[in-house]
């Protein structure tokens, strides 16, 4: 058993100092186009999509940070209203009266999927871009992205997603978070790997949405089977690093929680609705299958390790204890003592230190051109403490998909 043990843990290590290294040499091969942006050399049509559902307080500043966008061709803004109980369509409706460009659809509780699905078929654009209702982009976000649909079979274009309001610990600890995620999936979009287009703001030529038949109603993450579904038909994805846009993240423990709980059973309805294509269909099954379910073993297999060798030691400990009161021997002898690390311990700190090394320098190039800075306490804290709850969120997240008991919202 121990010897098994030991083994995992040096594929766990080895799979994830590959990724670290991936990461890196990847950087340094493409450290010159982080930053890119393509020339517009055709104005698209531009239809904005904003789903909402009971966001009266937000609604009316994503709208307004849409429309104060540089990018001159975005031809409508509809807002679906899907059956919000509060506020949000009786302001949606005044935006409406208000801006020309604005349009409300109003409809029964159904879901995000739906509520795009059905603003689809009804907007103009050569573009679609979906924007959280709330979620702030930038002025110029939008323009910055629009230009890398001339690259051939382009079907999606996403962004930097950025924490707004950083009004409390946890706001702030997933500040750090998104900033890691931004990063690391530029660094997959020069691998043809991106594996999401997150809701707070992206973009779709309709011709791909509409090959594709839409957003999947059923799947609790929209967004990652969309992309999945765009690559497995051969349309490429694109992030411009360059682009940002502002969203407002879970303020409390539960509904981070709740959240996370959501993108790790989407993950995984994804993956067992394409895992016929693992090692197959270009680089969603040679590399975004492979790469998405690799981490969330590791995940599982991190905890695990941890649990067993705090168990194991826990369980050596007091068998020892206890049979040296019986035989009445000393507890603790000069023998038992062992100040020398074990190889086990030394990789482990040796990829501790280097993942450290990458988030710092990945917050460095998120935050270049800014003068933002987090703090170190912050960053610290981040890496010891609110990376290892995510083993126990996925545990959670397979015991609710395997119940069935699940929700949107």
């Amino acid at each position: 058993m121990v010897e098994f043990i030991t083994v995992v843990y040096f594929i766990y290590m080895f799979i994830s100092l590959y990724f670290l290294f991936l990461f890196t040499l990847t950087f340094l091969q493409n450290k010159k186009e982080i930053f890119e942006i393509p020339e517009i050399k055709k104005n698209f049509s531009l239809s904005v999509l904003i789903p909402a559902y009971n966001e009266e307080d937000s609604i009316r500043g994503t709208v307004e940070s849409v429309l104060n966008s540089d990018y001159k061709d975005i031809i409508e803004i509809i807002i679906i209203n899907d059956g919000s109980n509060d506020k949000t369509l009786k302001i949606a409706k005044e935006l409406e009266k208000r801006y020309r460009k604005v349009r409300v659809l109003d409809k029964k509780n159904s879901g995000k999927a739906d509520s795009l699905n059905q603003a689809i078929k009804i907007a103009k654009g050569e573009l679609i871009a979906v924007v959280d209702a709330d979620s702030y982009p930038e002025k110029h976000s939008i323009s910055s992205m629009v230009g890398f649909f001339h690259e051939k079979n382009v079907g999606a274009v996403t962004t930097r997603v950025l924490v707004k309001n950083k009004d409390s610990f946890i706001r702030v600890l997933q500040g750090v978070e998104y900033k890691l995620i931004a990063f690391t999936r530029k660094l997959l979009g020069f691998l043809d790997a991106i594996y999401v287009t997150p809701g707070p703001l992206a973009l779709y030529k309709k011709s791909a949405l509409e090959h594709i038949d839409g957003f999947d109603t059923k799947n609790m993450t929209e967004d990652i089977e969309a992309t999945w579904h765009l690559v497995s038909e051969g349309y490429k994805i694109r992030m411009s690093f360059a682009s940002r846009v502002f969203t407002v993240a879970p303020n409390t423990f539960k509904k981070w929680f709740k959240q996370r709980i959501r993108w790790n059973i989407g993950g995984i309805q994804t993956i067992l609705k394409y895992k016929h294509l693992f090692f197959r269909k270009g680089m969603l099954g040679r590399f975004i299958l492979p790469f998405f379910s690799i981490s969330l073993l590791l995940g599982i297999f991190g905890i695990g390790i941890f649990s067993y060798r705090i168990f194991r030691r826990f369980a050596v400990s007091y068998l020892s204890t206890k049979g040296s009161i019986a035989s009445e021997t000393a507890i603790l002898t000069l023998q038992d003592i062992n100040l020398n690390p074990s190889v086990l311990n030394f990789f482990g700190v040796v990829l501790f230190v280097l993942g450290l090394l990458f988030l710092f320098f990945a917050l460095k190039m998120v935050n270049m051109k800014t003068n933002e800075k987090e703090r170190f306490f912050s960053v610290i804290f981040y890496s010891i403490i609110y990376i290892t709850a995510y083993p126990f969120i996925l545990i959670a997240s397979l015991y609710k998909f395997m119940r069935g008991k699940y929700s949107w919202r």
